[in-house]
């Protein structure tokens, strides 16, 4: 979507709004996939209520976009606007076990900052990319930990209602690579409690677990992480590999030889290129094992 209106364009500038035209979504996604549309930059959070109003008031859809690792965004031109909030000055701020993380900070940094302050517990997310938003709506988990386990309270602005508010971690519902949050709530932070641990010992984790990522999964290609979840008590990966379909391809979308649950971008993939695989890795797996595979990733296709 294209906004060609001055006077929209005008009001954006007084939101504090930046407004960047015709945006490649293939530049912002890990995967190097994605059409083109409008990208507004959220510099000032007291504005988005306004700014939300303003889009509805003009029938302009809109789509959060995050760090956009997790994401398979369709073809051509889009019919809605991406909005991108920007992350604040202090998006890690520390008071004991304590910490308050911005959504829109990146992990590994946030996870970086607290290890500086002997603050552990996220060793095993180090190499997982995206936003601490991310990791919140999709649950992040890796080698035991789990984004959920060390939520206190989320922040969110709630938009079916029009105000922030601070939900404590029993009313949140935190499982298997999702969390209970509606498709309409704008996360905006999160307290999280972590255990002391020397930085020295954080540090040691951290590169075991690096290690493990780069012998087995493609960290040099363009992908979005595990394409599909596991299912119960057992491994997407482990079921697409039993079939041979590594290296299986589709256009530019392929089956990475190094992890069957990655599927990477070999040369220009389309949407509608990694879409086909998908289905026809889903539609192997359900002939064979009769198992349904659930997307883990994220489809912005339509």
């Amino acid at each position: 979507m294209h906004i060609a209106d001055r006077e929209l364009i005008e009001a954006f500038r007084e939101l504090e709004v930046e407004h960047r035209g015709a945006e490649r979504l293939a530049g912002c996604t890990s995967l190097g996939i994605g059409g083109t549309t409008d990208l507004l930059i959220v510099r000032e959070r007291r504005h988005l209520p306004e700014l939300l109003r303003l889009l509805r008031s003009h029938g302009i859809r809109h789509r959060l976009l995050g760090g956009g690792t997790n994401l398979l965004v369709g073809d051509g031109e889009l019919p809605w606007v991406a909005l991108r909030i920007a992350r604040t000055e202090q998006s890690v701020r520390i008071d004991g076990q304590s910490v308050w993380v911005d959504a829109a900070e990146d992990l590994g940094r946030a996870i970086t900052t607290c290890a500086k302050a002997n603050l552990g517990g996220m060793e095993g997310l180090v190499g997982v990319p995206g936003t601490v938003g991310g990791a919140l709506r999709m649950n992040a988990g890796a080698y035991g930990t789990e984004m959920g386990k060390l939520v206190r309270e989320v922040v969110v602005y709630r938009a079916l209602f029009g105000r922030i508010d601070a939900l404590p971690i029993d009313s949140v519902r935190f499982e298997y690579r999702r969390a209970s949050f509606s498709p309409c709530d704008i996360l905006l932070g999160a307290r999280l409690e972590l255990p002391e641990r020397p930085y020295r010992e954080i540090v040691d984790r951290i590169h075991v677990f690096n290690f493990k990522r780069r012998s087995s999964q493609p960290l040099t290609e363009r992908s979005a992480g595990c394409i599909f979840k596991n299912p119960v008590g057992s491994s997407a990966g482990s079921l697409i590999d039993g079939l041979g379909l590594k290296g299986l391809r589709v256009g530019g979308a392929m089956v990475s030889e190094r992890h069957a649950n990655f599927f990477v971008n070999r040369n220009r993939a389309t949407c509608a290129d990694m879409y086909r695989l998908m289905e026809e890795v889903r539609n192997r797996v359900w002939l064979a094992f009769r198992i349904e595979l659930q997307e883990e990733i994220v489809l912005w296709v339509n």
